[in-house]
């Protein structure tokens, strides 16, 4: 492969649990105008990468799902991807959720498991999950989906894939409330609960982060400008790491008790600090901002 086609195509490879989602993201890429190849044998990526390197600037972005349902040949799918890295711009799509939302959603369509055989659903998901785990381990992203319906999920695919990206890596800031639990697809995490909490300052109860008097509030209680600007340059060399390392996209998660005050103004802060990093292009996100 030539590195000006190299340069020019993208390869994304959607695998994860069963259940947790593929087939709404393969539909989300294509309306998104990726070619997506659905049930691909890992055998089959290297013809199929080669085959759109003849088509040229015609087919610059390829999506492949590849999951268990190929049976013995998935097992060669890392050593495949590996190979693969070396030549091309491709990246890792993970797709997770927990049991419970993936027990749901087989008794819904009442279907068995790919991997269940004579045993229960949980033992097929189990199996699948052991199988799965180095594979998402050197996943350039993974989308826990355990609470999003299609929808939700199709705009998140939508969010990271729609357009060609100009940064070296996409940053999302997301605030969250860790009483909703914390984000399983997290890049890093922080926890700036030792803020006092505005819930506790009547005039501020019912405003949120994004409100100046909540936000000058928050950054003004000792420590908390200290560790918003720390947090700030200790994530600089990170991101640039990312970027060397061909890590597009990235999530940093700030948590507080409620995702409504102290994540959502230290959140904001964050981004404005981070967003002045070269090749850096900053998101912000406030998952649990209005569940309260």
């Amino acid at each position: 492969m030539t590195p000006g086609t190299a340069e020019q195509q993208e390869v994304l490879i959607v695998t994860g649990m069963s259940g947790a989602g593929r087939s709404t993201v393969a539909n989300a890429l294509e309306d998104l105008g990726w070619y997506v190849v659905d049930n691909l044998p890992p055998q089959m990526l290297r013809p199929l990468v080669d085959l759109a390197e003849r088509a040229g600037s015609t087919l610059p972005r390829l999506a492949a799902v590849v999951d268990v349902r190929g049976r013995d040949f998935f097992s060669d799918l890392q050593v495949i991807i590996e190979d693969l890295r070396s030549g091309i711009q491709l990246r890792m799509l993970f797709l997770e959720a927990t049991d419970a939302a993936l027990v749901r959603r087989f008794e819904q369509v009442r279907r068995p498991h790919p991997l269940q055989g004579n045993g229960t659903l949980l033992d097929g998901i189990g199996a699948e999950r052991a199988r799965m785990t180095p594979i998402r381990e050197s996943s350039d992203i993974v989308i826990d989906t355990s609470d999003l319906n299609i929808h939700q999920l199709a705009t998140r695919v939508a969010e990271r894939f729609s357009a060609v990206d100009t940064a070296g890596v996409q940053v999302t800031v997301m605030s969250f409330g860790f009483k909703y639990g914390a984000p399983s697809d997290a890049d890093a995490m922080a926890d700036c609960r030792f803020i006092p909490n505005p819930f506790w300052i009547p005039e501020l109860r019912d405003k949120s982060g994004l409100d100046p008097e909540v936000s000058d509030y928050v950054l003004a209680q000792e420590g908390a400008e200290e560790f918003v600007e720390t947090y700030a340059k200790a994530l600089a060399p990170v991101l640039a790491g990312y970027q060397r390392e061909n890590k597009r996209h990235a999530t940093i998660a700030i948590g507080c008790t409620g995702g409504k005050h102290r994540s959502v103004a230290v959140a904001r802060k964050l981004a404005e600090l981070i967003s002045t990093n070269p090749g850096v292009a900053v998101s912000v996100k406030h998952r649990d901002l209005g569940r309260e």
